[in-house]
């Protein structure tokens, strides 16, 4: 009688137990979707998209904003001391992800300009001097999180006709963009 008893009792304890789990699983159902159907998945937001369009470079650290552009003769103010016009981009710098950064070094890491006027050899333009004195002190400025500093980068033409092509890139030289500007 004994053994009959551990049973029952064993049977009495499983049968609860089975009771238990199929009540815990009928309510709050998370049971696969069936074919067909939606659902929603927490997924890792994705890292924004690298692109350089309508005046605006867009990186994983930094978003430049360019809002005005200028092409400034020699002797003129902004190319007071150049030997060579410039053309002159006037920009805006926002550190988007926190990583240490300032106007200057982010646009220099980022932009080159090119003029295609040699028929052999691919045209790069250098980087002339600071095109407006409102920037000397704020140009190396380094940026918080969130925030947005403005600056000016002026590059040495080597003539006034040919457009400039100024191109967008990741460090490892992987191209992000491009834009053409006319010169005026």
């Amino acid at each position: 009688m004994h053994s009959i008893s551990k049973l029952s009792l064993t049977i009495a304890i499983v049968g609860i137990a089975v009771i238990a789990l199929v009540g815990c699983s009928s309510a709050g159902s998370t049971a696969a979707p069936q074919a067909g159907s939606t659902a929603a998945v927490n997924a890792p937001a994705a890292p924004p998209a690298e692109a350089f369009e309508d005046n605006v470079l867009t990186t994983k650290d930094v978003m430049i904003k360019i809002t005005d552009v200028k092409t400034i003769p020699v002797g003129e103010k902004g190319n007071e001391y150049g030997k060579e016009p410039v053309i002159a981009f006037w920009y805006d710098t926002t550190n988007v992800s926190g990583k240490e950064t300032d106007p200057m070094t982010a646009w220099i890491f980022l932009f080159a300009a090119y003029q295609d006027n040699d028929p052999n050899a691919e045209n790069k333009l250098g980087v002339g001097s600071l095109p407006d004195a409102a920037f000397l002190d704020s140009q190396t400025s380094k940026i918080k999180k969130g925030g947005t500093v403005a600056n000016a980068v002026a590059y040495e033409l080597s003539d006034t006709t040919t457009p400039v092509k100024l191109v967008a890139s990741t460090i490892l030289q992987d191209e992000i963009g491009s834009m053409t500007f006319e010169l005026k």
